[in-house]
């Protein structure tokens, strides 16, 4: 099986909201978001694991960090995951293959992605030293830049890239805000009993929402902007999703059925071929 098949399975395990928008991108356009949502996912599963404790998941996010900023044009797969050996027994496959996914992404770009997971690895490990502790909008704003708005810099430089498709950098990170915010809305009982609780205070369901919808506005001029093509498909598919999740959340559904994305998916595809 070669890297970009085995990459594709191993996204569709973890994400089926972004494994249809992915699957569908170009070539080396498809390489290099695959690379970097699963190196990303890498790190995100160490900030998420059930079982590692705090000062734990800060270390071990800040070795995968420097081994990102170790890397050079030479480096192979090994050199992203140095260190990570001793805990194998406790990750899981994205994480401990992240030196894989990196490879994949293609030469002319590796350096941001891998730049831009760094970035992220650190700031997670700051998080996780401080619990994740949200008192004010501020902080919320801080998070979800570190977790999500900063992806949405990467997928526009990234778009830039492949075909020179120009975007707002401060709706990139309205973008990745409001994914992040909609998860969070969408999983707040389910943190709330692990003992983490990203609203500030004094917020309830409501506000993470309108939060939420603030910055889904921003994501939608985003994803207008850009030309008919794959970057402007791949925005849509998560973007129609999160915005139906709200939606569920304010007649109390949890999430959204499978047959529901199906539907969305597919409206989004006759639109497309339109």
């Amino acid at each position: 099986m070669d890297l970009r098949t085995d990459a594709l399975r191993v996204l569709k395990e973890t994400s089926r909201t972004f494994y249809i928008p992915i699957s569908r991108l170009p070539g080396e356009l498809l390489d290099a978001v695959a690379s970097a949502y699963l190196m990303m996912r890498a790190i995100d599963e160490i900030e998420d694991h059930e079982t590692l404790d705090n000062r734990t998941k800060s270390r071990l996010l800040r070795r995968m960090s420097l081994n990102c900023q170790a890397a050079d044009e030479t480096s192979g797969a090994a050199c992203f995951s140095a260190g990570l050996a001793e805990e194998s027994g406790g990750l899981p496959e994205v994480s401990l293959r992240i030196g894989e996914w990196a490879m994949l992404a293609p030469k002319a770009v590796a350096a941001r992605i891998h730049e831009a997971t760094a970035a992220m690895a650190d700031r997670m490990a700051h998080w996780a030293d401080r619990n994740w502790t949200i008192r004010t909008e501020a902080e919320l704003n801080q998070y979800t830049f570190s977790v999500a708005g900063s992806v949405g810099l990467l997928l526009s430089d990234l778009w830039a890239w492949h075909d020179g498709t120009q975007t707002n950098r401060f709706e990139a990170v309205g973008f990745g805000r409001g994914l992040q915010a909609v998860n969070i809305a969408r999983n707040e009982k389910e943190d709330r009993e692990r003992g983490v609780r990203f609203l500030p205070d004094g917020w309830d369901g409501r506000h993470i929402r309108t939060y939420a919808r603030h910055n889904l506005g921003l994501a939608d001029s985003y994803t207008a902007s850009i030309p008919k093509g794959p970057a402007r498909t791949f925005c849509q598919i998560p973007l129609s999703l999160a915005h139906a999740t709200l939606k569920a959340l304010d007649f109390g559904a949890e999430k959204l059925s499978r047959d529901d994305v199906n539907a969305i998916v597919g409206r989004l595809d006759a639109e497309a071929a339109i």
